[in-house]
C-alpha cells in the first residue's frame, strides 16, 4: 500500500511564501506512514485536515491572503507566512493529483 508520505516528493519547483516550504515538511512529516484513503475525496479531506491541525486555520473557509506562524519561520522576509491561495490553488490540488497516479 502507499502512504501519505508517497505523495510529497518531489517537492514543488514554486511556492507562494517562505513559510510554505516549512508547511510542506510539517504536513510529510505529520502524515507521514499513514496509508492513502481508497478514495480521492478521503485523500482529499486528509490533507485539508492535517493542514488546518498544522497551521491551525481553516484553508477552506480562512479569508487572509496569509497567515503568520512562528514555527514555520527560518529566516528572510515572508519567513513564517504561510500563502492561502497557494496552498488552494496549486498544493493541495498537486498532492491529490499525486494520489490520484497512485490509487
Amino acid at each position: 500500500m502507499k502512504t501519505a508520505a508517497d505523495l510529497f516528493d518531489p517537492e514543488p519547483e514554486v511556492w507562494g511564501l517562505r513559510g510554505d516550504p516549512w508547511v510542506w515538511q510539517a504536513m510529510r512529516d505529520h502524515l507521514g506512514d499513514t496509508y492513502l484513503p481508497p478514495t480521492l475525496g478521503e485523500v482529499e479531506r486528509m490533507l485539508y485536515a492535517a493542514f488546518n491541525r498544522l497551521v491551525g486555520v481553516d484553508l477552506a473557509s480562512e479569508m487572509d491572503p496569509s497567515v503568520y506562524r512562528p514555527e514555520f519561520a527560518h529566516g528572510g522576509l515572508s519567513s513564517g507566512h504561510v500563502h492561502m491561495e497557494t496552498w488552494r490553488a496549486a498544493l493541495i490540488p498537486l498532492l491529490i493529483d499525486r494520489a490520484d497516479n497512485l490509487l
